[in-house]
């Protein structure tokens, strides 16, 4: 698969079955992530493969409700990193953006061996924290939920979220989002 196959087949899919992680898969996802640019190569990037069956099952406290879908991961990634660790240019702090980088390369490798992984926003950092033992000073990004995809879409799903298992969710039209030149500069 190239990379702008990838980028097509990568969904936000919710309906997953198991799939059995090795510690050379995640050698894989992680070794794809550091790969990853970040301000002066600085790598504030920092990940929590968590794939032990009674590690999984403690890690549903720290999900937010609607997020339940997510129990059925066979890996939860935390990303997590600190201001200090990256570039802090007057107002702009480099670290989230730099562990966006390193999510977006995961993500695409994951798919790329054809399995799901869906960053979420819905979870409590400080029950991540605490669950996993990740320093107070890290802030934690995101998470990400990794399995494979099942044909049947599951029955805990909301009504919204079953729509977009069938149907990619409508993405903004390239000229919302993309300009020539200078804001607003049409793209079309």
């Amino acid at each position: 698969m190239d990379v702008i196959q990838a980028i097509k087949e990568r969904r936000a899919y919710r309906s997953l079955d198991p799939v059995k992680i090795t510690d050379d898969f995640v050698r894989d996802l992680a070794g794809s992530a550091a790969l990853a640019p970040s301000c002066f190569n600085n790598q504030p990037t920092r990940f929590v493969f968590v794939y032990d069956a009674d590690v999984l099952v403690t890690m549903r406290e720290a999900l937010s409700q609607g997020n339940e879908w997510a129990h059925a991961a066979s890996m939860i990634i935390a990303v997590f990193s600190k201001k200090e660790d990256d570039c802090v240019i007057k107002d702009r702090e480099y670290h989230q953006f730099d562990c966006g980088l390193a999510s977006g390369l995961l993500i695409l490798r994951a798919t790329e061996l054809g399995l799901v992984a869906h960053p979420i926003a819905g979870y409590s950092p400080k029950k991540t924290r605490e669950i996993l033992g990740i320093p107070e000073e890290y802030q934690v990004i995101t998470l990400i939920i990794v399995g494979k995809h099942s044909e049947k879409v599951s029955p805990i799903l909301s009504e919204k979220q079953v729509e977009w298992e069938k149907e990619r969710p409508q993405r903004l039209p390239l000229a919302k989002v993309a300009f020539f030149n200078h804001y607003g500069g049409e793209i079309g």
